[in-house]
């Protein structure tokens, strides 16, 4: 059995912020557990940029203006005083990244480079070309290298080890030898990413984001807090979903329909493609539904046109966004349009963080940062730029917080550890044993059709109510599915079945919470109920799992400053 004052899971930004923030602190063991090497987690899929208040392009900027935005791209539910606490912390942690050598991309004075975001009132995206979210990864890699963070590759997560409100420890299996084994953990960090998946094919997400870390923590008794409130972006390719960052729209790019027409005067007309995330994706599913569109059904796209831009800053400024537009639709951009199509990128929902200035949650030593949390400064819309600006800030006062509170306690209950991981080593056995049973695949691209068809950019009662009877009986030939390989070593068949558990286990707690939320707020916009009802839900969503029973509460929104009003653009 292993044992370690700070264990983290998940290598993205955030895991790896925590990690080096623990990591610094003297005489604190520090481990960074991940399912995949570090730097492939999906932190590299982050393209255009990080949110803060640098003034380098515009002196006229403020925090203030910062904080307004996010509230107001939230749709004012994030909870005030925790954006507040963010945006103020932003600056800096920039500023600690450029120093810690983050080869951002710079103005003619020298100065890290900022540009316009969807949302926000100045350009205060610092950015190194479309690439923002790779370099940061790899700086933070080494980093974790050099200050001693012990690293476990190729470790996935299979539970996390609560018993009667205290935490143990965790379970995981090491692919490489098949073996399941006990990490006994004074505090634990998850940072494991999204749930995109549950989409399959029409996400931005890597493969990897299948939920592992926020279906862990509700089986653990820790509540998902918003799970209704996923971001489609509007801009991934047609065919695969892969993501056309918003720097290509943050650099001037046109959105156009089949008539040649830039159709976002019709619905922002101020703002046009540099829009709310929420608002642009309903505005392109509304010309697509219209017959505005170019093919039909889950086929049809509408064109992003850079080509007014010129070859010299496409290759300077959007490199990586033309070679994928290349390589997946085999359009270069200086040539011609891109076809795109909304496509779910975020998840604005996660474990409900009780504590954002240390990112605890319910359960005493269990501490959440990034996609996988719900602090909630994203609320009902996350503004483009702000994640990685959520990763890196979150992430380090997740890491500090950790390292201190480890201090206070010692390790406990290893007999629980054990009898979990023998639990596991029975469930591989049974698993694997099967021979008859629907293959995962099948089940995996149902789950997939249920949530585009009736839980994607508009939702109704009706579609959703068919959503939790199909996710019900999917949950039912889960329990039976056929994995037929006995192999311990890189058993990734068996990884493919706990991961699809995680996406059931989290669409259930996603369509519960959009079916009981009768309004349209952010990104969540029912037919049904086409306006913003904050009488009655100006509040968080949480899900929590009893007894193998979802059950639904609420908790309101902490408002500061900005009372609500109405969300124009």
């Amino acid at each position: 059995m292993l044992e370690f004052d700070v264990l983290v899971v998940g290598s993205g930004g955030a895991g790896m912020r925590a990690a080096l923030e623990a990591g610094q602190q003297a005489g604190v063991s520090v481990a960074l557990m991940s399912k995949m090497f570090p730097t492939r987690s999906a932190t590299g899929c982050a393209q255009g940029g990080i949110n803060g208040v640098l003034k380098n392009t515009d002196p006229a900027d403020s925090l203030d203006m910062h904080f307004f935005d996010t509230v107001k791209g939230s749709d004012y539910l994030g909870d005030q005083d925790a954006i507040e606490f963010f945006v103020g912390r932003m600056p800096d942690c920039i500023r600690e990244l450029d120093y810690l050598g983050v080869p951002f991309s710079r103005n003619g004075e020298g100065f890290i480079a900022q540009r316009n975001f969807g949302g926000a009132s100045s350009p205060r995206t610092c950015y190194s070309a479309d690439k923002t979210g790779h370099v940061i990864l790899h700086t933070l890699y080494e980093q974790c290298l050099k200050h001693g963070v012990k690293i476990f590759s190729e470790w996935y997560l299979l539970d996390l080890v609560v018993n009667d409100g205290q935490l143990h420890g965790v379970i995981a299996l090491d692919l490489k030898t098949g073996q399941i084994i006990s990490i006994a953990a004074k505090t634990v960090i998850m940072a494991t990413g999204g749930a995109g998946r549950m989409y399959w094919l029409r996400t931005t997400n890597p493969f990897a984001s299948t939920g592992d870390g926020m279906a862990a923590c509700l089986r653990a008794g820790i509540a998902l807090k918003d799970p209704e409130f996923i971001q489609f972006h509007p801009t991934g390719l047609a065919g695969t979903g892969i993501l056309m960052s918003e720097a290509s729209r943050g650099e001037g790019g046109y959105l156009l329909n089949k008539p040649g027409e830039r159709f976002m005067q019709r619905y922002t007309p101020e703002k046009m493609e540099l829009a709310t995330r929420d608002l642009v994706s309903q505005a392109i599913e509304t010309e697509i539904r219209e017959g505005r569109g170019f093919g039909e059904g889950m086929q049809a796209y509408v064109h992003l046109d850079l080509r007014h831009l010129g070859k010299e800053k496409i290759l300077e400024r959007l490199p990586q966004i033309r070679d994928l537009a290349i390589t997946f639709e085999q359009v270069d951009p200086v040539k011609a349009p891109i076809p795109i199509r909304p496509t779910c990128h975020y998840s604005m929902g996660g474990i409900d963080v009780v504590d954002y200035r240390t990112c605890a949650t319910a359960i005493d030593g269990v501490f959440a940062a990034g996609e996988c949390s719900c602090v909630s400064i994203h609320g009902a819309n996350r503004l483009g730029g702000n994640s990685l600006a959520d990763v890196i800030a979150f992430g380090k006062q997740a890491g500090c917080s950790a390292a201190c509170h480890s201090r206070e306690k010692t390790f406990t209950g290893n007999s629980h550890l054990a009898a979990v991981a023998a639990q596991w080593e029975e469930t591989f056995r049974s698993v694997t044993g099967r021979t008859a049973g629907s293959p995962v695949a099948s089940i995996r691209d149902r789950l997939a059709e249920t949530m585009w068809d009736n839980v994607g950019v508009f939702r109704r009662q009706t579609d959703m109510e068919t959503a939790t009877r199909r996710l019900d009986q999917l949950w039912e030939e889960y329990q039976h599915a056929a994995v037929p390989d006995t192999n311990r070593v890189y058993n990734t068949n068996f990884v493919n079945y706990i991961e699809l558990g995680s996406l059931l286990t989290v669409a259930r707690a996603v369509v519960l919470g959009a079916l009981h939320r009768r309004e349209s707020r952010g990104c969540h916009l029912r037919e049904d109920y086409p306006q913003r009802d904050d009488e009655n839900f100006l509040s968080h969503t949480l899900v929590s799992l009893k007894d193998s029973r979802y059950q639904i509460a609420y908790r309101p929104v902490s408002i500061t400053k900005y009372p609500p009003a109405e969300r124009n653009y």
